[in-house]
């Protein structure tokens, strides 16, 4: 529904899909892109690699942003890993709960469904649901509570470690969300355009873990219900395995473009500081289209 809303408000504002554009290498898309995006107040970071040519487009990839939802990817994958390792399983039935402790001083504060994307696991609380369940939420429709619960489960210092091993240097994950007073001090999650492709990359591979667990999170985020970047003007038989996110002046999207013919690629759009979150999101949509139609014209050559 979403993505049918931002076609319509495209049209109302008289914005056309780009089409072929004419792009004939790598120096020239993202010239067009720093232009679509510049007409836009924030700043911009984006990170794009085709998986089969090993080619980059990179522009303040080391940029850091408040990392907002992204960092429930590699929430997820800390989960998948210690799986592996025998620690847990996704059949594991976990305790719904609404409260949780700060990082600053280990003080109570509870999560309000009314500040969630997903308000019916408020409905659960109290009961045990799988493990598995939880990590779906938390991707697909990006529960911030089944984000609490399985952070407080596998532990930020852990999730960020895991990065550090992927060669992700610079993401951080410190906490759960709606942690207000870490918040006051600072304390956020952050990330840059560059680590978030390196996941995705290795994911796209098949490189963490092992090809199983790439495949089966994979099949996770490609269900996800928040398509207004992204996916939002490639065709319907192009298909995107990736996590948003979004707080006040932030819009992210992360993750793997499937094409029809087999190719795909890693891309990443972060942005803060926005003052016009709808217009510069069809901003960042209408760029990641460019990118789509510089994959098919490469797959002409």
């Amino acid at each position: 529904m979403k993505r049918c809303i931002y076609f319509i408000i495209a049209a109302i504002m008289g914005i056309s899909s780009y089409g072929q554009t004419g792009i004939m290498n790598s120096k020239d898309l993202l010239l067009k892109i720093q232009t679509e995006l510049g007409r836009q107040k924030g700043v911009f970071a984006l990170a794009y690699k085709d998986i089969s040519s090993g080619e980059t487009i990179l522009w303040n990839e080391h940029e850091m942003f408040h990392a907002a939802s992204t960092m429930k990817t590699p929430v997820m994958i800390e989960v998948f890993k210690q799986v592996a390792e025998g620690k847990r399983s996704l059949s594991d039935r976990v305790l719904v709960k609404t409260e949780f402790t700060s990082i600053v001083d280990t003080s109570v504060y509870q999560l309000n469904p009314a500040d969630d994307s997903e308000q019916d696991l408020y409905k659960l609380a109290g009961t045990r649901i799988p493990l598995s369940d939880l990590i779906y939420r938390m991707i697909t429709t990006s529960s911030n509570l089944a984000t609490n619960i399985i952070i407080e489960m596998v532990g930020g210092k852990n999730v960020t470690q895991t990065m550090r091993a992927l060669g992700a240097n610079d993401i951080q994950v410190l906490r759960g969300v709606e942690d207000n007073k870490a918040f006051a001090k600072g304390l956020n999650n952050s990330t840059t355009a560059y680590d978030l492709m390196l996941i995705f990359q290795n994911m796209a591979e098949g490189k963490i873990i092992n090809q199983g667990a790439c495949d089966e999170m994979i099949k996770v985020l490609l269900h996800q219900t928040h398509n207004t970047l992204i996916p939002a003007f490639l065709p319907k038989e192009v298909k995107v395995a990736h996590k948003t996110g979004t707080i006040t002046g932030v819009h992210h999207d992360s993750g793997i473009v499937f094409l029809p013919d087999g190719r795909k690629y890693v891309l990443v759009f972060l942005s803060k500081n926005l003052d016009d979150d709808t217009n510069a999101t069809l901003a960042m949509a209408r760029a990641s289209e460019m990118i789509y139609q510089y994959m098919i014209s490469k797959g002409k050559q």
